[in-house]
């Protein structure tokens, strides 16, 4: 295994190697987690895929698989008002492929939604007292926030653009990461919602680390062991790697999605709006080629999902992907079918 001369990130989380599992909510279980922290690096339980009570189950999973650090991982937004004419307005414009599915265009739907760090989920961190706890979307509020250090967690949050990393080395983080452009998923820009001046790792990553003392991980279009070292070369001090975990047979994911992720291309990916009303990284498809892939009509994140959900259905049952959320970095073609635990030690150069 490689001996790596910055060990900032190992020695402040306790790990044996500079790979962070990415918390991907939807496809990370805890068996992913406590491979990826058992093979030494750090395992991440997202807790937007969860209510408070279920995570709080799914953490007691993770604890009782592994003694070793973990990270538990929250989304930092808030709640949008309710916007009903909105809302109908996305309707409106998916209606024509209710007609095609046969569905009624007014049909009910549930508001889809991830949830957000609240007291419930701190009560979690609490109980847990996890080695890490890491957000998305910029900090919540100043007093959970001390609660989660009072419990001796060592934070950290993503940062887009050298501003939000200055910012968040200014609200106190232990660690920046350094989220460039080519990352699968939601973005985690809190400051700026201007995609077009999104910047890319290679970019990205030595501007933050002239920029903080804090140390930088390096997040998106790294899926092997020369993005590693490619992360380290510009300034890291460790690599979030999430979308090389999707093949893992720890991940839990559609099959749509794992045959997507298996054929996908450097160009195979764009930023889309359309399934939670957020900027996120995703593989091509249907309803992102006709409607979006960016649409202003998406309603507020989180919950531009709702209406979608009875078409993302329909279509799955036939084994379509036309209408699902195949979020994936660009660098998918990088990744390779293996256990999370060998992937995490690949990674390092094991």
């Amino acid at each position: 295994m490689k001996p790596w001369q910055d060990r900032r990130i190992l020695d402040l989380f306790g790990i044996e190697l500079p790979i962070i599992q990415a918390p991907m909510a939807g496809a990370t279980t805890p068996e992913m987690v406590i491979a990826a922290s058992e093979a030494g690096g750090l395992g991440s339980l997202p807790a937007a895929q969860y209510t408070a009570a279920q995570f709080r189950e799914a953490v007691a999973q993770v604890r009782a698989g592994t003694s070793r650090p973990v990270n538990l991982n929250f989304f930092a937004h808030a709640m949008p008002p309710e916007d009903p004419a909105r809302q109908a307005a996305w309707k409106g414009r998916l209606a024509p492929y209710y007609c095609e599915a046969g569905l009624d265009p007014e049909m009910p739907t549930a508001p889809g939604g991830r949830a957000p760090f609240d007291a419930d989920f701190c009560a979690v961190v609490e109980e847990a007292r996890p080695e890490v706890a890491s957000f998305h979307f910029g900090l919540p509020e100043k007093s959970l926030l001390d609660r989660v250090r009072a419990v001796g967690c060592k934070v950290i949050a993503s940062a887009t653009t050298v501003a939000e990393a200055v910012w968040l080395e200014e609200h106190g983080v232990d660690a920046v990461i350094a989220q460039g452009f080519e990352a699968g998923g939601h973005r985690g820009n809190f400051l700026t919602h201007d995609m077009a001046t999104q910047v890319g790792t290679m970019a990205l990553v030595p501007q933050v680390a002239d920029a903080v003392r804090v140390p930088v991980i390096a997040a998106g279009g790294i899926a092997d062991h020369r993005g590693v070292l490619a992360a380290f070369a510009l300034g890291a001090a460790a690599a979030q790697v999430g979308t090389a975990y999707l093949l893992t047979p720890e991940a839990r994911i559609l099959a749509v999605h794992r045959r997507a992720l298996k054929a996908a291309t450097a160009d195979s990916t764009a930023l889309t709006n359309l399934f939670t009303g957020r900027p996120a990284r995703g593989i091509l498809n249907r309803v992102m080629r006709e409607v979006g892939p960016l649409s202003d009509l998406a309603p507020a994140f989180p919950t531009a999902g709702g209406a979608l959900a009875p078409l993302r259905a329909k279509a799955e049952e036939a084994g379509s992907s036309d209408f699902t959320n195949l979020w994936s970095g660009q660098a998918a073609a990088l990744a390779r079918e293996m256990p999370a635990g060998e992937l995490t030690r690949r990674l390092a150069g094991g």
